[in-house]
């Protein structure tokens, strides 16, 4: 079962199928007619009282679906309940693996306040931050301070670029602090968050792990996801370029060091900021799940990242044949792979996400490369999207 929707939901699907695993897709009310629910050997709609994103949150309710439909395994995806502990805890229970590290590693490093704690142990640097969640203006406003201004606020648990907010000044802290948490909240059912010094002049440098239950952890290199809007990452680069071959591996060993202190199984991202006026770089989170970009590491390593974690959940280990991973002075990284996320939003409200009113009528021109010619297809577009979809 892919506990999730979409892109990703599919993504699981693939390397299912490919390993001759049947598929199950679950669903809100309202993506009754989403690609996934067709893309899955069964499909099973969510209560829909919770809506569009409680659904999906909805920890009792998809475990006692899975349970009564037989469902063996479950991959959360990325974001809604990928590192939420309680839910690999109600898997466990229920005898169904998840596809995922363990309840007690999702707890430490899900929590970004304790991997902070356990980057510390590990000699990984950090960057001035509290130590624990932060829900008191008065008691954010007396960190700051400590910390100094231009500060961050981010979700304790959970990605994505959610729940992040920068404080340039003493009197923004108190809104900014509560839009946070309120972001947090919806996103990922937690609204706890903590504060953090800002680097305005960084490099987002992250390395992609695989680990196994037998203690085994290596590294794909590693991907630079510095171009950003709204805290969201836009465009992500495997690998970094221009990234000063003494930085690239002091990183990637400090990644490997970490998920072997802390006894790392499945797939992982260690993150980093490389302060370019400084020429130092710090921990600022582990991500215990897949992520958007993983493809782009696949397209430079040959390794299906997705395929690795459904293997590795069932027992298997790194260098054993199914999962098949080189030594780690024998994996690949060849070229540049490069992802854009492409967003649809409407110019007339502020650039605000938009699902745009599609329309037939109208062509837009083709396009031609000399390398790579285009055929003209039908296309979908309005107005109102700043994206045109071929």
């Amino acid at each position: 079962m892919a506990a999730n929707r979409g892109e990703i939901a599919i993504r699981i699907f693939r390397a299912a199928n490919e390993l001759g695993l049947r598929t199950v897709s679950i669903f809100a009310e309202e993506d009754r007619f989403s690609i996934h629910r067709f893309k899955a050997d069964e499909a099973y709609q969510l209560d829909s009282s919770k809506g569009p994103v409680g659904a999906y949150l909805d920890v009792e309710g998809i475990v006692a679906l899975a349970k009564q439909k037989g469902v063996t395994m479950i991959h959360p995806g990325y974001g809604f309940l990928s590192e939420n502990a309680q839910f690999a805890r109600a898997c466990a229970r229920e005898g169904i693996t998840f596809i995922g590290p363990s309840p007690e590693l999702l707890e430490n490093m899900g929590d970004k306040t304790a991997a902070r704690t356990l980057a510390h142990r590990y000699k990984v640097p950090t960057l001035p931050g509290t130590e624990e969640p932060i829900t008191d203006p008065d008691e954010a406003l007396k960190a700051a301070h400590e910390i100094g201004f231009p500060l961050i606020i981010k979700a304790a648990f959970g990605g994505g670029g959610r729940g992040m907010r920068v404080v340039e000044k003493p009197s923004l802290l108190p809104a900014l602090l509560s839009e946070a948490q309120n972001e947090a909240l919806n996103a990922f059912g937690n609204p706890a968050v903590f504060l953090e010094r800002y680097i305005s002049r960084a490099k987002h440098i992250e390395v992609q792990i695989l680990g196994d239950r037998h203690g085994n952890v290596v590294h794909l290199y590693e991907r630079d996801c510095s171009v950003q809007r709204r805290y969201q990452k836009v465009v992500e680069v495997a690998p970094a370029m221009n990234l000063d071959p003494k930085v690239r591996k002091e990183l990637c060993d400090a990644a490997v060091n970490l998920a072997k202190g802390i006894g790392y199984n499945n797939a992982g991202t260690v993150e980093f900021l490389y302060d370019m006026d400084k020429n130092d770089w710090f921990f600022i989170e582990m991500n215990p799940r897949i992520q958007v970009e993983h493809t782009v590491t696949e397209c430079v390593t040959g390794i299906d990242l997705v395929r690795s974690q459904i293997l590795i959940a069932g027992g298997e280990s790194l260098f054993g044949p199914e999962v098949a991973i080189p030594p780690q002075d024998e994996i690949p990284c060849n070229g540049f792979a490069i992802q854009c996320r492409v967003t649809t939003e409407d110019p007339e409200k502020i650039s605000r996400p938009t699902t745009a009113a599609f329309s037939t009528t109208a062509r837009p021109p083709v396009l031609a490369s000399a390398s790579m010619p285009l055929r003209a297809m039908p296309v979908r577009w309005s107005r109102h999207s700043t994206t045109r979809c071929w």
